[in-house]
């Protein structure tokens, strides 16, 4: 195992995890967050464990609709290894759960459902109206006070109107990966939606992150249909209380419209060792 990144100045590694078999996974330094270079983004693994999930006993004529993921401890930059099982499996119907580890710790777990597919003749129903257009090609977009040589330097970034991760939210911003979740693997739409989805509440900044600690204990991605092509539009607001907790809200689109929600729970609250 390898427990601290390596920094890779000018070219990103070609992926970011490599398949080492029997469900272990090297992370590259592509993986880490905005927090730390020793943490990962929890966008690739979310991604790695629904790769992990619609690849189990995968059932003709069913769709993974709903991934929930449940952050327990920061994910670290290196070896990982992903373990599935099926909950409950019925005609029409199924559950699955899943579970990342390193070095024996759990890190996050997962629960899916994969349904049965609608009809040919379901209504379209979008009741949201469409995303503004793709902008064009921006300068790489930087994060006060974060690592930028990870996840965000292995997406490409397009905000609407000149705006950016430190501008406040609501925000709306078009993301595609630079460099494939798996080494030598063909991407998924539903792996390609949990990269961008954990990304939401970052592109709607709308609380101090800075001043205290406000981070998301979870993700949950639900599509109404598979996304279409590399890129993913995040349309991202949130909602906070006194004494109480955040919640970040995101909708997802792709060039073809709406195909999902994004949940997320944020917890706010002061930072350790402030005056």
């Amino acid at each position: 195992m390898n427990p601290e990144p390596v920094p890779f100045p000018g070219a990103l590694p070609p992926a970011f995890y490599h398949e080492l078999g029997d469900g272990r996974y090297e992370s590259t330094p592509a993986t880490a967050g905005p927090w730390s270079p020793k943490s990962q983004h929890a966008g690739p693994p979310s991604a790695l464990i629904g790769r992990a999930l619609e690849r189990h006993d995968p059932r003709p004529g069913l769709r993974i609709a709903r991934v929930t993921v449940e952050l327990l401890r920061p994910v670290p930059v290196t070896d990982l290894r992903v373990e599935v099982r099926t909950v409950r499996s019925g005609g029409s119907v199924e559950i699955l759960e899943g579970e990342i580890s390193a070095a024996g710790v759990p890190v996050l777990l997962a629960r899916a459902w994969r349904l049965v597919a609608s009809p040919g003749d379901t209504p379209v129903l979008r009741p949201l109206p469409p995303a503004p257009a793709l902008p064009g090609a921006q300068p790489p977009h930087t994060m006060a006070g974060a690592h930028l040589d990870g996840y965000i330097a292995a997406m490409e970034w397009r905000f609407e109107d000149g705006a950016g991760f430190d501008t406040l939210g609501p925000g709306t911003a078009w993301a595609r990966q630079r460099i494939p979740l798996v080494a030598d693997s063909p991407d998924s739409p539903l792996t390609r939606a949990l990269t961008v989805a954990d990304s939401s509440w970052a592109v709607g900044f709308e609380l101090d992150h800075h001043g205290n600690l406000v981070i998301n204990t979870d993700v949950t991605l639900a599509l109404h249909r598979d996304p279409v092509g590399e890129w993913l539009c995040l349309r991202s607001h949130t909602a906070a209380s006194p004494n109480g907790s955040g919640l970040a809200l995101g909708q997802l689109d792709d060039s073809a419209g709406s195909c999902g929600q994004v949940l997320q729970t944020l917890l706010v609250t002061e930072r350790r060792g402030r005056p």
